[in-house]
């Protein structure tokens, strides 16, 4: 998640209070459902008019950035979505199935690149 996300007209970094909340959260599930997922920070996700941005994103999954995230009220839904992520075996949700919170702030979902290591496997160059 970017770190380094502003509010305009603020002077904080609600990103890394962002970044504190959903660790948090995630290591209180417990161990099982914690270890499921690396939260990391870095400097700029480049959704700077949709502040607090964050990805998810895994191995053979679609990648999904989400903006206009709140840390005051947003964890649950990150928490919810971290789990239906988890489950989909691609990643790929849609809108309706994503948790409330998180709805209409979806900025980009990127599929995986499937394909790609598909035709390595086949020979094709």
């Amino acid at each position: 998640m970017c770190t380094d996300c502003r509010r305009r007209g603020e002077t904080c970094r609600p990103g890394l209070d962002l970044l504190h909340r959903l660790t948090d959260s995630l290591h209180r599930l417990g161990a099982d459902a914690g270890s499921d997922f690396m939260v990391a920070g870095t400097v700029c996700m480049a959704g700077c008019d949709r502040p607090c941005t964050i990805a998810f994103q895994a191995s053979g999954k679609a990648t999904y950035l989400f903006g206009d995230i709140r840390p005051d009220t947003d964890i649950a839904s990150l928490v919810d979505f971290a789990d239906l992520y988890l489950r989909m075996p691609d990643g790929m949700t849609r809108e309706a199935e994503r948790p409330a919170g998180l709805r209409g702030k979806t900025l980009a979902r990127i599929p995986a690149a499937i394909l790609v290591s598909e035709l390595a496997a086949e020979g094709v160059q």
